[in-house]
Order: structure tokens, then C-alpha cells, then sequence
């Protein structure tokens, strides 16, 4: 099984295992809102603290891409790892709702942090050959350690909420430790890309220049700014998944469990298939692989609309789990490279703040639509939107693959 992703370094294999940890304690927030209503939270109070917990993902990405390129990977991770396992305790102590709200926005800032660090470490450790199977072996982690936690989870919190905050806190500090004792950082340097030199046209396809640690360096990149707002169309329908779809379960009669169940489909797949998927289709061009994988995904998700039972929900899981299956590590990958090397951690949080937005997108515009204009209109904008979104990117092909060729020569 493994075999897939023979030859990536130690540095890598280590943020998997650590990856795995950390989401094994991913708890608290699948179960916040029971715990909000134990602490005797309801109605428009939860709302507050949810909306603290959404914001935070909105502003710990952008930060920790940052800090990334100026403290560090290793340091950003452990002040993400620390904080949130500290404000996990806060948010159990917290005695108000403002309290509360403070922390879980904290949780999920300094949470977010961790990505755009961690991704750019494997940049740093990985040529641009071997970063999809990289980021794959990542993602694959993720999926790992929250299929495990699902279950974890409701066995916990019917023993006590405290147990799920305790579990959360102490993954976190163990990922801390293995950042701290078995992880090695080698920063790349500032170089001078072609776009500085007199010659170089506004167009060019390479790297553009830093003009210094904030996020102009990605600004003025005409190519990240095209191509980031499309992928984060893909993230968006995509993140209706976890949002949409349990309301049409709920609507179509269905019980929770049911939900329950398609969640499990979703796991048991990408556990068992990406390795595989992701062996045969290394070969491939990327962003090919990228558009037709986001449109599986667009086309699982609109059959959402056409299911009324469990065989019809299953049939649109199969679906949109298959491509995102098959876009596994891709898309972050063709971030890495098409960042200069001194900029990676910025790159990175661009695209998990893209991700954060995506998701933020989907609870609020998603919501409003199926609840205010109706189901029909969110399934078809899904599939219009995710195919032209793939449609939009593989426009992009030329250029991207320019930027690419520059990163796999250097």
C-alpha cells in the first residue's frame, strides 16, 4: 500500500505521522455545538461562537504563511500546536459566551497556522516531482486520523465532554513534541527570480518578485491570482459536502444516522483507494488530472439533488468521493511550485485561506440558497460553477505548465 509513496524523505513521513495524531484528537469541534447546549448555549449565542470558530480559519492561514517565511516552519507549527491545545482549555473553562467565542476563535486560528507551515516543509524537502504524492501521503493522514476520530468521538462524549477536550489538548501537544525532537528545517534562500531581470516582460510566466514578508509577493502574481480564486470555486462546492448535504438527508425523511453512514462510505473510500489512485495517475499531467477530478466532484455533488434514499445518497457519495480521490495533493502541489522558494509559506497560506473561504462560502451563501432560493438552484449553481471552475483552470494549462517547467529545472 505504502508503495505509492516510496522514496519521499524522513521530513515528510514524519508530518504524516504526526498528521494522523493530531487529527485523531480532531474532536471538539464536530461535537461543539452538543457541548454549547450541555453549557446551556443555544439559539442566536451559538451562532456567535460558531461564527468566532469560522472567522479563526480565515485568520490563521494568512498568519501562519507569514510566519512561516519569517520565523520558520518548525517555530509556526509549535506556536500553532501550543496555542490551540491552550485555548482548547480555555474554551472548557470559559465562563460566558463572549468567553467562549474568544476561545474557539483562538482554536481555530492558531489550528489553522499549522497548514500553511507544514505544507511549505514538505516544499522545502520534496522536488517538484514528488510533491503531489507528498501532499497526497498528507491529505491521506488527515483522512485517516478524522475517520478515526468520528468514532472516537461519540464514544467519548457520552462519557463526558472533558474527555474530548483532554484528548484534543494532548494530540496536539504530541504533534508539538514530534515537530520539536524530529523535525529538521533548512530554509531555503531568497534567490533572484527571472522576473526581476530587466528583460523580463510583465506576462512572463515566472516567479514573481518579493518586495518583502507580507503577501504582496503573491498580489503581484498575475498567475496565483487567477488560478486561486478558481480552485477555491472547486474548494467551495467541494465543502457543500459537509454542509448541504445533511440538510437534504434531513429533508428527504431521513434519519442522522443515515448521515452517519455516508460519511463512513466517504472515509472507507479515500482511505482504501488513494494510495492506489494516486500510484496510477502520478504519471499524468496534473492540472488534467486536477480538472477532471473536480468535475466528479461537481457532477456527485449535484446528483445530490436527485437522490430521495439511502441507494440515491450513496450513489452521489460514490461520486464526488471518487474525485476527490483522484485530485488528492494536487492542488497544493501546483502551489508549491509555482512559489518562489523563499515565499512558500505565503503560497500556502493563500491557498488555505482560499480553502478557509471556500468553506466560510459554503455555511453562509451554500446555506442561503438551499434554504432561501431553494435545493434545485444550490445543486445546479454546484454543477455549473465546479465545471466552469475546471473549465477556468485548465485554461490556465499553458501558463501553469511554463511556471512548473521553471520550478523542475531550478
Amino acid at each position: 500500500m505504502f508503495s505509492s509513496f516510496r522514496g519521499l524523505p524522513p521530513t515528510v513521513w514524519t508530518l504524516f505521522a504526526g498528521t494522523i495524531v493530531n487529527r485523531l484528537g480532531y474532536l471538539v469541534t464536530p461535537f461543539l455545538v452538543f457541548f454549547l447546549a450541555a453549557r446551556g448555549v443555544t439559539g442566536t449565542d451559538t451562532s456567535y461562537v460558531l461564527g468566532a470558530l469560522g472567522a479563526g480559519n480565515l485568520l490563521g492561514p494568512a498568519l501562519g504563511g507569514v510566519l512561516a517565511d519569517r520565523i520558520g516552519r518548525r517555530p509556526t507549527m509549535l506556536i500553532g500546536l501550543l496555542g490551540a491545545a491552550a485555548a482548547h482549555g480555555a474554551l472548557f473553562v470559559a465562563p460566558g459566551v463572549w468567553t467562549m467565542a474568544a476561545a474557539a476563535l483562538l482554536i481555530s486560528a492558531t489550528g489553522a497556522m499549522v497548514g500553511p507551515a507544514a505544507y511549505a516543509l514538505m516544499a522545502d524537502a520534496v522536488d517538484a516531482e514528488r510533491r503531489q504524492r507528498a501532499y497526497a501521503l498528507f491529505g491521506w493522514g488527515v483522512n485517516i486520523g478524522t475517520a478515526v476520530a468520528g468514532v472516537l468521538g461519540g464514544f467519548l462524549a457520552a462519557h463526558g465532554y472533558w474527555l474530548l477536550f483532554a484528548v484534543d489538548a494532548g494530540t496536539m501537544l504530541i504533534y508539538a513534541t514530534i515537530v520539536a525532537t524530529r523535525l529538521n528545517e533548512e530554509r531555503p534562500k531568497k534567490t533572484q527570480t527571472p522576473s526581476t531581470s530587466p528583460s523580463s516582460s510583465p506576462s512572463s510566466s515566472s516567479s514573481p518578485s518579493d518586495g518583502g514578508m507580507g503577501y504582496g509577493v503573491v498580489f503581484r502574481d498575475r498567475l496565483a491570482l487567477a488560478l486561486l480564486p478558481l480552485l477555491g470555486i472547486q474548494l467551495f462546492v467541494y465543502s457543500l459536502t459537509e454542509v448541504a448535504l445533511p440538510l437534504a438527508i434531513h429533508d428527504s425523511g431521513l434519519s442522522p444516522a443515515v448521515y452517519g453512514a455516508m460519511a463512513a462510505v466517504n472515509a472507507i473510500m479515500v482511505v482504501a483507494l488513494q494510495p492506489f489512485v494516486t500510484a496510477r495517475l502520478a504519471k499524468l499531467p496534473q492540472l488534467a488530472v486536477q480538472c477532471a477530478g473536480s468535475v466528479l466532484i461537481a457532477v456527485g455533488v449535484a446528483l445530490t439533488g436527485l437522490a430521495d434514499g439511502v441507494v440515491g445518497f450513496t450513489v452521489s457519495v460514490v461520486v464526488w468521493s471518487l474525485g476527490e480521490v483522484v485530485v488528492a495533493g494536487i492542488a497544493a502541489a501546483i502551489v508549491a511550485n509555482l512559489a518562489p522558494a523563499h515565499a512558500r509559506g505565503r503560497y500556502q497560506g493563500a491557498f488555505s485561506w482560499t480553502w478557509g473561504l471556500a468553506r466560510f462560502g459554503a455555511l453562509t451563501l451554500g446555506v442561503t440558497l438551499y434554504t432561501g432560493f431553494g435545493p434545485t438552484l444550490l445543486w445546479a449553481t454546484a454543477l455549473v460553477g465546479g465545471v466552469l471552475a475546471a473549465a477556468g483552470t485548465w485554461a490556465l494549462r499553458s501558463r501553469v505548465e511554463r511556471r512548473m517547467a521553471h520550478a523542475l529545472a531550478a
